[in-house]
């Protein structure tokens, strides 16, 4: 339930770490009542919180895609595929450990819904917020719109649904709008930081000297592929995924284009990384909002336990999209130009 919600807030939020602390607020307690292990109390919000990171509309590819000057379109279709297999994991592994150890999870009544009120409360609660999300990535998948109008769109829509609940007043709208300007503030700030490194870089030479000093490494080009992405990785454990992408990207971008990869696929495995960066001890910012909705006794031993089967989920999904590289390009590669 956990992995499945998780991906369907992560198609809704956009932040993973909103995603973590919303699930592990309305989820922690019910599972703790009926008898749930911390490890799988606390292991599937880690792992499910992250793929709002992955699944669009991912806030943090918008801003790599901007860092890396690639197709943001592409870059959040990219996640479609790569979102659903790592929610495949999640589960895959739930379920194995829950029947080698029924004692993580165990079984409960549970109450009779009739599908009548089932159908209802789909259609009340589910149903226009998912149009919303269908029509915005549709729109851009299908090249009606770029990512900024389907986010627009989007926007109108958020606000129409709210409307539609009668949970729309001048307060929502304008603590709606200053979160906006300052999100939107910090944004072009990161961008215009990252930019003018990048523009130092390529004027004093050091990326070109870069370039050609790596090209020059007597190493397969996939072998230096995977040394950046453990130094992203290795970073990851430490650093937070600003500082991360603005630190590496305009270093990474040139010899990636320079070895003929495709960018896309490149960014995808980053973000991945960067999910996996989130729940990786010691200082996983994930790691810290779980403390904070966990149950009262619960160590930072308890979460860096909890989280370690989702660390080797990613691992396994970051090697599968390294060797095939069109479970994230499948999609992007069919969108309208």
């Amino acid at each position: 339930m956990a992995s499945v919600g998780g991906a369907v807030f992560a198609s809704l939020s956009g932040s993973s770490m909103a995603n973590t602390a919303m699930m592990g607020t309305i989820l922690v307690p019910e599972m703790n009542k009926r008898g749930y292990s911390k490890t799988m109390t606390i292991g599937p919000i880690l792992g499910a919180g992250g793929l709002a990171m992955i699944i669009p509309p991912s806030s943090l590819a918008v801003l790599l895609g901007g860092l890396a000057q690639m197709s943001v379109g592409k870059l959040l279709i990219s996640g479609i595929i790569p979102g659903l297999l790592l929610t495949f994991l999640y589960l895959l592994y739930i379920v194995g450990a829950s029947a080698l150890k029924p004692s993580l999870a165990p079984s409960f009544e549970v109450e009779y819904v009739p599908w009548s009120e089932k159908i209802i409360s789909f259609v009340r609660d589910v149903l226009p917020l998912s149009v919303l999300f269908v029509l915005a990535i549709g729109m851009i998948f299908f090249g009606v719109a770029t990512p900024a109008e389907a986010a627009a769109l989007g926007a109108v829509g958020a606000i129409a649904v709210a409307a539609g609940y009668r949970a729309l007043n001048w307060q929502v709208l304008e603590k709606s709008l200053i979160g906006t300007i300052k999100v939107t503030a910090m944004t072009f700030m990161i961008v215009a930081a990252s930019a003018g490194f990048s523009q130092i870089l390529a004027y004093s030479g050091a990326s070109r000297v870069l370039v050609k000093s790596v090209l020059d490494l007597p190493l397969a080009p996939i072998v230096l592929i995977i040394m950046m992405q453990l130094i992203v990785m290795i970073m990851g454990c430490f650093i937070e995924q600003i500082s991360i992408m603005m630190i590496t990207l305009p270093m990474f971008m040139p010899v990636v284009n320079a070895l003929g990869y495709d960018p896309v696929w490149f960014g995808l495995m980053m973000l991945i990384n960067l999910e996996l960066a989130m729940i990786s001890p010691p200082f996983g910012l994930m790691l810290f909002v779980m403390k904070g909705v966990a149950p009262e006794g619960t160590s930072m031993g308890d979460i860096w336990k909890a989280a370690v089967p989702f660390i080797i989920c990613d691992l396994l999904a970051l090697a599968l999209i390294l060797i095939f590289p069109q479970i994230a390009l499948w999609l992007p590669n069919l969108m309208t130009k």
